[in-house]
């Protein structure tokens, strides 16, 4: 007779059957490499002779589309450089359509058609410039002619300071010197070989025909551009609002684009406006500071300089340079002492750096929603693709890109560097 084999119940509840269970199991399992990768969502403590490892972001990188835009962006840049003679003029037109379109708008409101209200102010605009230049042309001509004459009396003065040759002259003289014994040594040691014709390069001398010529050209030339900008203004005026129009039909039926579109061409005309009247009221600063400066130191003609220091802070960096040269030499040639000279000179540049260099950035990144940084590296990358127009259109330029980054999805991170 078989007995069978009796249970007896357990005394654990079943959680505690439970927890024993998974615990066995956590003990049967093989222990887990620590080289092995880590599984997501869980980081395993650190012990006290381990490292924490550094965060890592893990963001897919698409290098073909990375390299489409790259090479997108510096064929770009590269057609703005060799094509420089068609977009200056472009982006000057309308750069001016949008400063001069609310006082077009104004005399269409009063009844004057738009080709005549624009005719009439771009005539009214070209007469002053032209009036203003022929006013200084005289001051100009006769500041030219003392560049010599001040030339030799800052060269005299600092070698009366000095007590003799400047040490320009010194290492002049001795470069002449050791030249002369080089010549001299090398006729003396290599003669001429038989059958070998020494032969001397001379330069061709100095042509004022084609000096003249040059220059010309150059007037010519810019006098043309300065027509194409007057003409391409013009159109963009007395068209009205057709560019507008055409941009919401290529922007297509859907009303979110059409919003969208208007969004952009607002922001862009909006901020280039508050700019140009930013530029306005700095220039106005630079040019009071200037002539009170320049009056309170003695120096002749300063509300002239106001003017023109007003004028040539337009021109960043460059409007100052040839304000303080020039007003420095003609302060030297009044004064004739060098110590006049500096003082004026450094006011001027004290001024420039402290509302052309520091005010003006600031006020535009304000005004604009951009960050000083980028209007400063905008100013350096477009003077270095434009020179002296680049400097001009740059931050306009970059107002534009922003406005259309921040409207766009795909966009939103260029946007989001050049904000502040």
């Amino acid at each position: 007779m078989t007995t069978e084999p009796t249970s007896t119940p357990s005394s654990q509840t079943p959680l505690e059957e439970g927890q024993a269970t998974a615990a066995s199991a956590a003990d049967a399992a093989p222990r887990q490499d620590s080289d092995a990768p880590e599984i997501a969502g869980y980081a395993p403590a650190a012990g006290p002779a381990s490292h924490a490892a550094p965060l890592m972001l893990h963001m897919p990188v698409d290098v073909r589309n990375l390299s489409l835009a790259l090479l997108a962006l510096f064929a770009s840049v590269a057609l703005l450089h060799w094509a420089s003679a068609v977009f200056i003029p472009i982006m000057l037109s309308l750069l001016l359509t949008i400063a001069l379109r609310p006082a077009v708008e104004m005399m269409a409101r009063r009844h004057v058609p738009r080709a005549l209200g624009a005719g009439l102010l771009l005539v009214a605009i070209v007469a002053g410039l032209a009036s203003t230049a022929w006013s200084l042309s005289d001051g100009a001509a006769q500041l030219v002619d003392s560049v010599p004459v001040a030339a030799k009396k800052v060269r005299d003065n600092l070698k009366a300071r000095a007590g003799g040759s400047s040490p320009l002259d010194t290492v002049q003289k001795a470069a002449t010197q050791i030249e002369q014994a080089a010549n001299e040594n090398s006729a003396a040691s290599a003669a001429p070989r038989r059958g070998v014709q020494r032969v001397i390069v001379e330069r061709p001398p100095f042509n004022i025909r084609d000096y003249l010529w040059s220059g010309t050209m150059g007037l010519m030339s810019a006098l043309g551009q300065l027509m194409v900008v007057v003409f391409l203004t013009y159109f963009a005026l007395a068209s009205g609002n057709l560019f507008r129009d055409k941009l919401l039909r290529i922007a297509g039926t859907s009303l979110e684009r059409r919003k969208v579109t208007i969004h952009v061409l607002q922001d862009i005309t909006q901020q280039i406006q508050r700019y140009l009247l930013l530029q306005v009221f700095t220039s106005v600063l630079v040019g009071l500071a200037t002539g009170a400066a320049y009056w309170a130191l003695g120096l002749e003609n300063a509300a002239v300089w106001g003017v023109v220091a007003a004028v040539l802070n337009l021109a960043p960096y460059i409007g100052s340079a040839l304000v303080t040269g020039a007003s420095a030499l003609v302060a030297f040639l009044q004064f004739g002492t060098l110590d006049m000279a500096m003082a004026i000179g450094g006011a001027s540049l004290v001024i420039h750096t402290l509302i052309g260099n520091l005010l003006t950035p600031w006020l535009t990144s304000r005004t604009s929603s951009m960050s000083p940084v980028a209007v400063f590296i905008s100013v350096l990358a477009w003077g270095w693709l434009w020179g002296l127009w680049g400097l001009l259109l740059g931050i306009p330029v970059m107002m534009a890109v922003k406005a259309v980054c921040d409207r766009v999805e795909d966009l939103k991170a260029v946007g989001e560097l050049l904000g502040d």
